[in-house]
């Protein structure tokens, strides 16, 4: 809830389209929904951002227009084995689908 407040006072400073959301979610449900929240708004009306639509450009780490803005060292380092444990196809998946939805 405090990341929702965050995101919100932060989109309010600096404008919608200066800000884009990168996420490290374990796994594609949890993905999908917090890319709902800062997409069309918070799915369980509990947070800051119930009722609220951002419409923020949204991505997982895992993908792969992210890994490749980030060094490869520092990338393998900080993400590496999450890349390899996790279902990258899924969450990667999930993610798209509600950033392509704006489109």
């Amino acid at each position: 809830m405090e990341d929702q407040g965050l995101i919100k006072k932060t989109v309010e400073e600096y404008g919608k389209e200066n800000v884009v959301v990168v996420l490290g979610s374990p796994d594609a449900e949890s993905a999908e929904i917090f890319a709902e929240t800062v997409t069309t708004g918070d799915p369980t009306f509990a947070g800051p951002l119930a009722g609220v639509s951002l419409g923020l450009k949204v991505y997982h780490i895992l993908e792969d227009e992210v890994k490749a803005q980030i060094d490869q060292a520092v990338y393998e380092q900080q993400v590496g084995m999450m890349e390899m444990v996790l279902d990258k196809e899924a969450i990667c998946s999930s993610v798209k689908r509600i950033r392509e939805s704006l489109d």
